[in-house]
């Protein structure tokens, strides 16, 4: 039972809830999961399960898509929907907004930007979540950190009104780099604008290399009399990195953590390979060292 799940993750409930659910239903306490989604969010959530989860800090750090709703008419204290109204905060009236006008505050959030991250979030400052000083009432200063926005677009919905709450929606896609808030790209594009914003709906379309494609329901994962064929293999999480293919007299050695020598080449000292026997079994993850012309084991998976 090792290797990597892809769950749609449903709204309503948190990451950890489903890592719960999952580890039921597989009867093992070795799940974990990578990219935290808040309970409102839905869509993919990557689950690594046995083995796997050893590799979890290969993939954590993989670029992420999504399809945001942008409310505009107001802010709320969390940036999203299940926060509190922040006033109305609206200095351009709807009728004032043209394509023109977004597609040009959009142009600005493209790149490398920085980001404040916000005090409803599981980020640490002096030790201390700020999600727990923020319900306490309590606002500290974050320094703001850089995130790269590779995709910012409009999707075919372009300032749907919504007149039950009183906001125009703006369904974007984004794709960004690990640790960028969604919800803060939204305040912040709010702004710029001139209307106060919040995030109303959140969907995660791809998660590095996994996607919704592959994705499985929690519902369709509880009545499979055998769950574990919905696992991709455990090399799923790591194919990614470049192939480093053992002899088979060095597989040994390499599952007693030892180096193996190479040729020089173009890696990098620090580059990150992935470890595999002749027959194509993963063995391990390891570090090209450049300084002995060797790769050494990172982690071994026995």
């Amino acid at each position: 039972m090792d290797g990597v799940l892809i769950i749609d993750k449903p709204e309503g409930i948190t990451s950890h809830d489903v890592v719960n659910r999952v580890r039921r239903i597989l009867g093992t306490k070795r799940v974990g999961h990578t990219g935290t989604l808040d309970p409102f969010a839905t869509g993919v959530l990557v689950i690594l399960v046995g083995k796997a989860t050893r590799l979890a800090q290969f993939i954590d750090k993989d670029e992420k898509e999504y399809v945001a709703t942008v409310a505009f008419g107001y802010a709320t204290d969390t940036g999203d929907r299940t926060g509190e109204r922040q006033g109305e905060e609206e200095t351009r009236r709807r009728e004032e907004l043209t394509a023109e006008i977004v597609e040009e505050v959009l142009g600005r959030f493209r790149g490398q930007i920085k980001q404040v991250p916000p005090m409803y979030s599981a980020k640490k400052v002096a030790g201390k979540k700020l999600y727990e000083l923020a319900r306490k009432g309590e606002e500290v200063e974050r320094r703001p950190v850089s995130v790269n926005i590779s995709k910012l677009e409009i999707e075919e919905e372009y300032l749907a009104s919504d007149a039950e709450s009183e906001t125009w929606d703006l369904k974007l896609t984004v794709r960004c780099s690990a640790g960028t808030y969604i919800r803060t790209l939204a305040e912040d594009i709010g702004k710029a604008i001139g209307v106060g914003a919040h995030l109303k709906e959140l969907r995660r379309t791809h998660a590095g290399r996994f996607s919704l494609e592959q994705a499985s329901t929690l519902e369709q994962l509880e009545p499979s009399s055998d769950p574990a064929s919905l696992l991709l293999p455990m090399e799923a999480a790591v194919e990614h990195l470049p192939e480093f293919r053992l002899t088979e007299n060095r597989v040994a050695a390499t599952l007693n953590g030892m180096s193996t020598r190479v040729n020089p080449d173009a890696r990098q000292d620090g580059d990150l390979v992935r470890m595999i026997s002749p027959t194509g079994e993963l063995i391990a993850v390891g570090n090209f060292e450049a300084a002995e012309n060797s790769v050494r084991p990172k982690v071994v998976l026995r």
